[in-house]
């Protein structure tokens, strides 16, 4: 009867072998560089449609920011993206676009809040008047010489500068005061899902079920290696 049941055992266990175990780990491992490949051209396909948005924000060009937006999103939205980003020097993986800002957008919107305020009625209670009209007579000289634009990183921090100069209290109280956007408004993140129905997420579906009948086979095989091994010495 133990004899019986020891051959039974062997019998499983040759079947066990028989699936040869490096063939499935070679066909695994070429399952995780493909999956690794099709994730890496998504990310690439990502960049380049995000590079195009900050592009057309770039030129001011509203109706292509808008274009290339709604590309960009509707791409994270039905693909996986994984992405590594910067948080304060720290790296971390993320799925989707990571934070990124319209910073065109947000000098055009500011340029034309300042520009607004410097044009808006001297406020006499104020002993420093407009101060903002104070700043654009300093900065528009400057950005005529050196071919700013008006909404220009140089020209903003122009104003800024100029402005750093009044006390707090003076520009609180002044009448006059300048809107100026909130860079949240400018703020841009799409978020992917971690699993998609594509050619990668159906890639990466069949390697993790691969690995895992090959943990179950090894699990099995040790087992069974095990139970012969004590029916030997009963």
């Amino acid at each position: 009867m133990g004899g019986m049941r020891i051959h039974d055992v062997r019998s499983r266990l040759r079947k066990v072998k028989a699936i040869k175990t490096w063939q499935l780990f070679l066909v695994f491992v070429l399952l995780c560089f493909t999956s690794a490949t099709l994730l890496r051209i998504d990310h690439i396909k990502m960049t380049n449609l995000r590079s195009a948005v900050l592009e057309a924000d770039k030129e001011s060009n509203e109706v292509a920011l808008a274009e290339d937006l709604n590309a960009l999103k509707d791409f994270t939205f039905n693909n996986i993206i994984i992405n590594i980003v910067d948080d304060n020097g720290d790296k971390k993986l993320e799925f989707g676009t990571g934070v990124f800002y319209l910073e065109q957008s947000y000098l055009t919107a500011t340029s034309e809040a300042l520009r607004i305020a410097s044009e808006a009625e001297i406020d006499d209670s104020n002993p420093n008047g407009n101060i903002y009209a104070a700043a654009s007579a300093v900065c528009r000289p400057l950005a005529i010489a050196n071919g700013w634009s008006w909404n220009s990183p140089e020209h903003i921090a122009c104003y800024q500068a100029e402005l750093a100069k009044y006390p707090a209290e003076t520009i609180s109280g002044s009448t006059v005061q300048a809107k100026l956007p909130s860079t949240e408004l400018y703020r841009r993140e799409f978020v992917s899902p971690i699993w998609a129905p594509t050619i990668s997420g159906f890639t990466i579906l069949i390697t993790l079920l691969l690995g895992v009948v090959i943990f179950i086979r090894f699990l099995i095989w040790i087992i069974l290696e095990i139970t012969l091994n004590l029916m030997k010495k009963s």
